[in-house]
């Protein structure tokens, strides 16, 4: 039978494209000074965004595929986790900056993010992942995922309900140009689900979540640094904004720094005796199930 694995070739080339539209998308961001046109905390909170993106995200990112091509195990969930990191802030360019000149270059970047995240999902190999680091503390890992991932679930609770019930639901978005608030989309969608699913793989020791576990751990330590980022920049354009806040850089920065704890485990010496971990789906051919 044909194989269903993406060539190397194709995943590789999809990386290199992603990489280089994140890096278009998020550039002129940053440096073009009239390409923003929203609310001035907005704007600086964009282009703390677009900074980390550039300074960060994708020197990861290109690092992590230059020793991935030279055999490194960990490359790969670190490169995940990358462009995880990628599709949430491709998400926020689209969806919380007014339209403007750069719209198809943000599509571009977030449809080819979207394919490098859905090529690396069926190309992984969590199990070899896995079995390198088996005395890896998963459950205390899950323990940290379902706290971070619990104390964003009752910090967003905090806006939302008083929220839907006030006269106005959408005054707490005054000053920000915005008709809803994207970050709860996706948070309360999508990202605090999986970040409580990852963490429920890692408890029960599948190979999926060790590799998944790894990825949000990288994903969340540049977006702690992102947050703390963008919040700085946004409250330095307009200190008067009630969407953005200094008090809230150094928590975010502790959250990273927290985050890094875990992540360390991850890159410390590989067990030497391989450890048996439950996988999800079938076995690969020639391997045990």
């Amino acid at each position: 039978m044909p194989s269903t694995q993406p060539s190397p070739r194709l995943v590789m080339n999809a990386t290199i494209a992603a990489l280089i539209a994140n890096l278009a998308a998020a550039l002129p961001t940053l440096l073009i000074g009239d390409i923003l046109t929203g609310p001035a905390a907005m704007n600086g909170s964009a282009r703390g965004t677009a900074l980390i993106m550039v300074v960060l995200g994708v020197p990861v990112a290109a690092i992590a595929l230059w020793f991935e091509r030279r055999g490194s195990w960990r490359a790969p969930f670190v490169l995940f986790g990358a462009f995880l990191y990628f599709a949430y802030n491709n998400f926020l360019l689209l969806t919380a900056t007014p339209f403007n000149p750069l719209f198809l270059v943000y599509t571009t970047s977030m449809s080819l993010t979207l394919l490098v995240i859905a090529l690396r999902s069926i190309a992984a190999d969590p199990r070899a992942l896995a079995d390198r680091l088996s005395q890896l503390p998963v459950r205390a890992i899950a323990v940290f995922a379902w706290v971070v991932v619990g104390f964003n679930v009752l910090a967003w609770l905090a806006k939302i309900v008083p929220a839907t019930f006030a006269a106005v639901p959408t005054s707490y978005l005054e000053g920000t140009g915005l008709t809803t608030n994207p970050v709860f989309v996706q948070d309360m969608s999508f990202w605090l689900p999986f970040g409580a699913l990852i963490a429920w793989l890692l408890w029960t020791r599948r190979a999926w979540g060790v590799f998944l576990g790894g990825a949000w751990l990288v994903y969340g330590f540049i977006e702690g640094i992102g947050v703390a980022t963008d919040q700085y920049l946004g409250a330095s354009a307009d200190p008067t904004s009630t969407q953005v806040s200094f008090a809230i850089v150094p928590m975010f920065l502790a959250l990273a720094a927290l985050t890094a704890v875990p992540l360390y485990l991850y890159f410390r010496r590989a067990a030497e005796s391989p450890a048996k971990f439950a996988r999800l789906g079938p076995a690969r051919q020639g391997q045990p199930g």
